[in-house]
């Protein structure tokens, strides 16, 4: 059984656009084909919640190698894009001029299939934040259904 929502599902206003590839990209390092996060669309600092998506393409880098016939997102790239929308969270919070880089993933379950065409909702929330690192809850979703879940800790870079 997947663990209640960070969010409700249906108040995540993907038009609502607070932080394009731009700003992403003020705020993280990933370049190219490792740029996992397309926008932000909701950011609550008192809540410690964060909202962004990635629409997952089909001429993406993995496509053709990942499953050939059926391609299907990477879990390591669910988790890279979660890392990034905290990243995202970390710099705009701690303002720093410091991003977060991996310290260790926990508790990582992959719940369901992300398909080029689809928009991965990814959820966050933050807690924890301090000088040596930062824990989030994260989850993902795809069409409402929760298909990642797992906690991310980040040290600052």
């Amino acid at each position: 059984m997947p663990p209640k929502f960070l969010m409700d599902p249906a108040t995540i206003d993907t038009e609502n656009i607070v932080a394009g590839p731009d700003q992403i990209r003020a705020c993280n390092p990933q370049r190219y084909e490792f740029e996992q996060l397309d926008a932000v669309v909701y950011c609550d600092t008192e809540q410690g919640l964060i909202a962004g998506f990635k629409d997952v393409a089909d001429d993406e880098f993995w496509v053709r190698g990942h499953i050939p016939g059926r391609p299907l997102f990477p879990g390591v790239l669910m988790c890279e894009a979660a890392a990034q929308l905290c990243s995202y969270y970390f710099r705009k919070v701690a303002g720093t001029g410091k991003f977060l880089g991996f310290g260790g993933l926990d508790n990582v379950k992959f719940r369901g299939q992300v398909k080029p065409g689809d928009r991965f909702i990814i959820l966050a929330k933050n807690l924890q934040i301090g000088s040596r690192r930062a824990v989030f809850e994260c989850q993902g979703l795809v069409e409402g259904a929760m298909v990642f879940q797992g906690k991310v800790t980040g040290m600052p870079i």
